[in-house]
């Protein structure tokens, strides 16, 4: 009797030990927050990867697109999330671009680093309501009419960087139009309300179409998706630019999680279906684990203070 009442008492003790484990990670939906609009850049990148992710990670991913204030609404909803593996962040360049340019007070040391996953060039797109055919004839028209040329932006992000890199390579002046990301930026310039704006090669069918013109990419060498369309290199116009995409977790976030997840992006980035989509948007899949990530972003950091301050945007 006393060996069975022991037995009993044991496995109590036994069961009451494993329910206060925590549960593995992850035992529930992870949520990845996208600061941008659906049907964005950002959004059309981490979309398609969802479902590697997810099962590679082995549960269910879902995607909450948080926008507002240049991304700083999204950035500080995820910075403030419990950091426990189930808030994720997509992150690109702006994290660095909106912080050193005073948009934002969220930088990307609040974050721990998971992996890079994507590098997109940027394509200088014109309206086509715009008369210019070419670089030289906007130029020739920029030179002309100084400040008058408008280009949709989202203010202190990327896409206000490249084209004012573009302004100081040429020795130009543009009128900047603020819009929340690429979605409510294209439909301003497809409008007709905007003359030029950062787009990439997810424009192409729109280009072919006769909607939009791209007049240059900033690219080392001409894209074999686009072999008609110059670098702005060729022309003159030395700027090389190209929006970097990865994911982070709040600072905090426990090590063997973030590892968890990095694996999970690992496999995910191998996905055949994952690799179609990115060539169709011009993209190119470049993933780097946790650790070459983090010193990728410090570099990514300090070239983005550096252009903040060279472009006179520079608010720290």
């Amino acid at each position: 009797m006393r060996k069975v009442v022991s037995l009993g008492l044991l496995l109590i003790l036994v069961l009451v030990a494993a329910a206060s484990l925590p549960a593995a990670y992850p035992d529930r939906p992870v949520k990845l927050i996208v600061p941008w609009a659906a049907g964005g850049d950002t959004d059309n990148i981490f979309r398609p990867f969802v479902p590697g992710l997810q099962k590679a990670l082995g549960a269910t991913v879902v995607i909450a697109n948080v926008t507002g204030a240049s991304g700083t609404v999204g950035a500080r909803e995820a910075k403030n999330s419990p950091p426990d593996g189930y808030t994720v962040y997509a992150v690109h360049d702006y994290i660095h671009s909106t912080y050193y340019t005073g948009v934002s007070d969220v930088k990307y040391t609040d974050f721990e680093p998971v992996c890079l996953l994507s590098s997109t060039p940027s394509v200088l797109t014109a309206s086509p309501k715009t008369k210019w055919t070419s670089w030289q004839e906007l130029l020739g028209d920029a030179k002309a009419r100084p400040g008058q040329i408008s280009v949709g932006a989202t203010l202190g992000s990327t896409s206000h960087f490249f084209p004012a890199l573009v302004e100081k390579a040429a020795g130009i002046k543009f009128k900047y139009v603020s819009y929340e990301g690429l979605a409510p930026r294209m439909n301003a310039i497809l409008g007709g309300h905007i003359d030029l704006t950062d787009s990439n090669l997810t424009q192409k069918g729109k280009v072919d179409a006769g909607q939009l013109k791209f007049i240059a990419i900033a690219t080392e060498k001409r894209s074999p998706e686009v072999p008609g369309v110059p670098t702005l290199k060729e022309l003159g116009v030395n700027v090389v630019f190209s929006v970097e995409r990865g994911l982070v977790v709040p600072k905090g976030t426990p090590p063997d999680v973030i590892a968890k997840l990095d694996g999970a992006c690992a496999q995910a980035s191998k996905e055949p279906a994952f690799a179609e989509s990115m060539k169709k948007q011009g993209t190119e899949v470049r993933y780097l684990d946790r650790k070459a990530y983090a010193e990728y972003q410090k570099k990514l950091d300090d070239l983005n203070r550096d252009l903040a301050k060279d472009l006179g945007l520079f608010k720290r």
